[in-house]
């Protein structure tokens, strides 16, 4: 996956933290929170979404991520990722995806049936540590 470091993936994996999804139609952006998975093997970030987040994807998916862990309200690192986003069709990696996601973030493994699946392809990724 081009521009994701080894560094970047050993953060976006240590645990579970939040992702802000920045998406964009007709110069309007639209940000809002996402639970989300990184994990090598597919070589993707997985988020899942319903509403304006996806309605953007499918007219631009052009986006970005914004990651970062915070202690007593100091940043600790942030990963910030621009990318592609694909609408996912399939009905089993939507499953998948949905209970992988949802135990990584305490959630029961069938909440949320009504979201979508998206995968973003990574263009570039920054890292920064403080």
């Amino acid at each position: 996956m081009a521009g994701l470091s080894e560094r970047a993936a050993a953060l976006l994996t240590s645990e579970p933290v939040m992702a802000h999804l920045a998406t964009s139609v007709d110069d309007r952006p639209h940000v809002a929170p996402v639970w989300f998975d990184y994990a090598d093997g597919r070589g993707v970030i997985e988020v899942l979404t319903t509403g304006r987040k996806l309605e953007n994807i499918r007219d631009n998916p052009r986006v970005a991520l914004s990651i970062q862990k915070d202690e007593n309200g100091q940043a600790q690192w942030k990963v910030t990722i621009l990318g592609t986003a694909t609408v996912v069709t399939d009905d089993d990696a939507r499953k998948d995806a949905t209970q992988r996601i949802n135990r990584k973030y305490g959630a029961e493994e069938s909440a949320w049936p009504e979201n979508e699946l998206v995968r973003i392809s990574v263009g570039t990724a920054t890292v920064s540590e403080y």
